[in-house]
């Protein structure tokens, strides 16, 4: 199965286990219409069990687990088989987020599992030094993001995200780089990308929002001018 090729700037709503069941049909419903509206790419994570809705019913969203093993068919009570994703029509996979780390080990052979069955890989990294490690990998896209911002509304600064993603990039030049730590507003959506970064998005910034249909719409025209001012090639 080929991948999915995200198109620059694109943009990853991360609900993670914030929401569930209608409301999150609700906002991948959302983020459906404005991907669509904008010609963006969008992924968009879920529990598992929720995906199939939300891949039957939002077309143009690119449908996202938020993590995945190098389990193979056959035993495996409780894991989640790179196969069955793919089959059930997932196009890309969260790995080794702060909240659910992998061993480097895990890390190496679930990114080959996922190349094997068609579906992108989005590895998360903490630091300069661990994101120029895990390039070396050839994920298919680096989440360069301080844990210490992580639900903070707090945005890493431009030194450190021109200087994660130019580390990521030294390494693999084919890696896209998304920053997303404290994204909270369009600004900061308009700002990564002015940055250097080929992706961007958030969860708490949204699903935390006073109104998260409305910063949904806010953040999505900030990207769509990021794109017009930035990404000329997109």
């Amino acid at each position: 199965m080929d991948k999915v090729k995200l198109r620059k700037p694109f943009f990853v709503v991360n609900p993670k286990s914030y929401l569930y069941g209608e409301d999150i049909y609700a906002l991948a419903r959302k983020a459906d219409e404005l991907a669509e509206h904008y010609d963006v790419d969008c992924l968009f994570t879920a529990q598992l069990v929720d995906l199939p809705h939300i891949i039957e019913t939002c077309p143009h969203l690119v449908p996202c687990a938020q993590m995945m093993e190098s389990l193979k068919p056959g035993r495996g009570m409780g894991h989640v088989l790179p196969e069955a994703l793919a089959a059930a029509g997932v196009k890309a996979t969260f790995l080794n987020h702060a909240e659910n780390p992998c061993t480097v080990h895990e890390l190496a052979a679930t990114i080959s599992r996922a190349n094997e069955v068609g579906i992108l890989t989005v590895v998360c990294a903490d630091s300069v030094e661990e994101g120029a490690m895990i390039a070396s990998l050839k994920p298919d896209v680096m989440v360069c993001e301080l844990t210490s911002l992580i639900g903070t509304g707090q945005v890493a600064g431009e030194d450190y995200m021109r200087g994660s993603t130019e580390a990521v990039k030294a390494v693999s030049p084919e890696t896209l780089v998304l920053q997303a730590a404290g994204i909270s507003s369009g600004q900061n959506v308009y700002d990564a990308i002015k940055y250097g970064a080929d992706g961007t998005g958030g969860t708490s910034g949204i699903v935390a929002a006073p109104d998260p249909f409305a910063m949904l719409d806010e953040m999505f025209a900030a990207l769509d001018q990021a794109r017009t001012d930035f990404c000329k090639e997109a």
